[in-house]
């Protein structure tokens, strides 16, 4: 019989890879706050991410370089190269001295061979490397010298490099430990690696990078914190969530990113709110055709026919040939039916440079892809649009919401134009319930005079802008002659904005919420939830 044997994953195996999902969901937070996929992309490289499933946190280059200087930097602290080269200084002067003997001996002390052999011993004061190189082409008179000699000229290019680097940095090295001539070999061999490998993964250069020697570096957790990070546009990509011909998220990554926007709103909301639309009244009605019951005043005359005609028989008995089936009311049976609507809503999104404060913006985003999740999800018949609006008012694609951000440096906020634009939406979608939600924090500042846009300062501290407020006010009769309900979300209280929603409801007999961006999405899912009615059709 086969056994298993599980234990907790420490970072090494190598069969684990990055979950796509993990990577999306912590991507998409990162543009919730503001950031386009590729800016979110780069920070996630940069800075790293969480992995919450595996209670794991993927490095960013910033850390691992950083890591890497201070591997480096601990080097320094630990030792010194003050005699990094001594032994085989020694070991060269040594050899020399016995070449020098055997020089004296054989050919005195004035002879051209003896003088050729000294000046290239005292020829200067000039790198180690250098004066064995100068005893290549010797014919050495001392067997045991001329082996030595042969073993560090084999060594001399090392010892160059050597040479090169404690004359660049040797004196930064101030640790305890004396470092010989090997240990200062493997010092500087990791100091370039480490230096090198920081290079490149600043300047994201990855090919070059391998993750067996970062592992030996740094260790496992910055190892595959490289490969996550190398990886991620190809996971994502092998996940479904990134077109590989575009740097563009997919329709799968937008509909979990709603998905996981709608799980945090309905994190936030407390056990026992309303979970379904509340149905006080009737509205379009679909058929069940399996199921009937009798007929009541007032229902409409769905008969079933079948059922009603079988009624009658079994009240009366079966009739003679050709004599008709005669019916009573209590014989007419009909379908039940399932009521339903269709509902437009519009979400009004305030883009103004305002909404990047206290996290009103990210709030608001999140709120907008949760009601698309909600409404696609569970009330596909809905339509669903939403308009941003600054200085400006536009439609936003649905696809748009994971990238969108408020419009920096524009402090105007357009509420007239976002009116209009999604009155052309509720005409485009007529229904028998369509809504309005407005997210905003501040008042109308800019709008439309026979067709110039226009801005408006408000007056004073705490002052309204009169004509914008005015001619915003006219774009909500307008709106509230076709049937249209606006419900406002003010994510501030200041009283010019708190006096001019109060007008405004005034005038549709909408609601008004005040709310901070942590309750945001409690209270308009609530709202949207509870307050969606059904009526009966034309």
């Amino acid at each position: 019989m086969r056994a298993f044997r599980y234990s907790r994953w420490d970072g090494s195996q190598d069969e684990f890879s990055l979950d796509p999902e993990a990577a999306l969901d912590e991507l998409s937070q990162l543009m919730m706050e503001g950031l386009d996929l590729d800016e979110a992309l780069e920070w996630m490289r940069q800075h790293g991410f969480e992995l919450a499933g595996l209670n794991f946190r993927v490095m960013g280059l910033e850390e691992l370089v950083s890591q890497l200087r201070q591997e480096a930097d601990s080097l320094y602290e630990q030792y010194r190269m003050d005699e990094a080269t001594q032994s085989l200084r020694e070991r060269f002067e040594a050899a020399l001295d016995r070449e020098e003997r055997a020089q004296r001996e054989r050919h005195g002390i004035e002879s051209a061979a003896t003088n050729d052999f000294l000046s290239r011993r005292h020829a200067g004061d000039d790198s180690l490397a250098d004066a064995i190189e100068r005893f290549r082409d010797h014919e050495f008179l001392d067997s045991e010298a001329e082996e030595t000699i042969s073993e560090l000229l084999v060594e001399v290019e090392r010892l160059r490099q050597l040479e090169s680097f404690l004359a660049q940095r040797g004196e930064r090295f101030r640790g305890p430990r004396s470092a010989d001539y090997e240990t200062a070999q493997d010092i500087r061999e990791r100091m370039e690696a480490l230096e090198q490998m920081a290079s490149d993964l600043e300047q994201g250069n990855f090919e070059p990078i391998s993750p067996d020697q970062l592992r030996e570096l740094l260790g496992s957790d910055a190892a595959n914190s490289f490969i996550w990070i190398r990886d991620l546009e190809s996971t994502l990509q092998a996940g479904g969530y990134l077109r590989e011909e575009a740097q563009s998220l997919t329709p799968r990554a937008i509909r979990r990113i709603g998905a996981q926007a709608l799980a945090d709103v309905y994190n936030a909301l407390r056990k026992g709110l309303a979970g379904s639309h509340e149905v006080p009244g009737r509205g379009d009605a679909t058929p069940r055709p399996d199921e009937t019951r009798p007929w009541a005043f007032g229902d409409p005359l769905d008969l079933d026919v079948v059922r009603t005609l079988m009624n009658g028989v079994k009240r009366r008995g079966a009739a003679a040939p050709g004599e008709p089936v005669q019916l009573e009311v209590e014989d007419f049976s009909v379908r039940e039916r399932d009521t339903a609507t269709q509902t437009t809503t519009v979400l009004l999104l305030d883009m103004s440079w305002s909404m990047s404060w206290a996290g009103r913006f990210p709030a608001a985003k999140r709120v907008a892809l949760a009601m698309d999740q909600l409404i696609r999800t569970r009330f596909p018949r809905d339509h669903f649009a939403v308009v941003g609006f600054s200085t400006r008012a536009r439609e936003l694609a649905i696809g748009e919401l994971p990238e969108v951000s408020w419009d920096m440096g524009d402090p105007f906020t357009n509420l007239q134009e976002g009116l209009m634009v999604a009155e052309r939406v509720l005409r485009r979608f007529p229904s028998t319930t369509p809504q309005l939600l407005i997210i905003t924090d501040g008042q109308p500042t800019a709008y439309f005079d026979s067709g110039e846009l226009r801005v408006e300062w408000p007056m004073g501290f705490g002052g309204i802008s009169p004509h914008a407020v005015a001619e915003t006010l006219k774009q909500v009769h307008r709106v509230t002659r076709l049937g249209v309900t606006i419900n406002t979300f003010m994510l501030d209280d200041a009283p010019e904005l708190v006096g001019f929603v109060e007008r405004m409801t005034q005038i549709n007999r909408g609601r008004a919420f005040y709310t901070s961006p942590t309750q945001l999405g409690s209270f308009l899912m609530v709202d949207y939830l509870s307050h969606r009615r059904l009526r009966r059709s034309a």
